[in-house]
């Protein structure tokens, strides 16, 4: 869902909203597109439990972040704003400067169909922080995780979701 003007002008605030079934939850999802940041929120019910930004670091290659809100032991708002981060950075660099096309993307960041061709969350981070060196562009992604489980399966789970609906949709992050 998008809100009304927010494809129009780079400059006006854009708001997506999908969810999916994941295991045996459902999970939703609102992203909301600003100048220059991304607002992401993740969760099953109405809460804002944690908070968390990441963003390019100008002398590592690595997203930096940190816990802005809640419990500052529960890192899977950090972890999935820093990755998103990485992932944002790889698609740009691939997509703006190259000759690389949708479905090439789609197969490098690990979406394809088949699960021996995704690739893990450390491999994408890893490769897709070379993409923040580059510094293409200055996003912020907030995050706000507001689910319990917070186990590796599942929250490779939550970020191949998003990944999906930025493939789907990139005007929209």
């Amino acid at each position: 869902m998008e809100a009304a003007g927010g494809g129009a002008a780079p400059d006006c605030i854009g708001l997506h909203d999908f969810s999916g079934q994941l295991g045996e939850q459902r999970v939703h999802f609102h992203a909301m597109r600003l100048q220059d940041s991304l607002f992401l929120w993740v969760g099953a019910a109405p809460a804002l439990s944690s908070l968390a930004v990441a963003m390019c670091n100008p002398r590592d290659s690595v997203p930096v972040s940190t816990s802005l809100l809640g419990d500052p032991s529960d890192t899977a708002s950090a972890c999935l704003a820093q990755r998103l981060v990485s992932v944002m950075q790889f698609e740009l660099r691939l997509l703006f400067h190259s000759t690389t096309s949708r479905r090439e993307v789609v197969m490098r960041r690990g979406l394809a169909s088949s699960p021996r061709q995704q690739t893990g969350p450390e491999e994408t981070a890893t490769s897709c922080a070379r993409g923040c060196s580059a510094k293409k562009t200055k996003k912020q992604v907030f995050v706000s995780y507001n689910l319990p489980n917070t186990d590796s399966s599942f929250t490779l789970l939550i970020e191949n979701r998003i990944k999906e609906e930025m493939m789907a949709f990139p005007e929209k992050f």
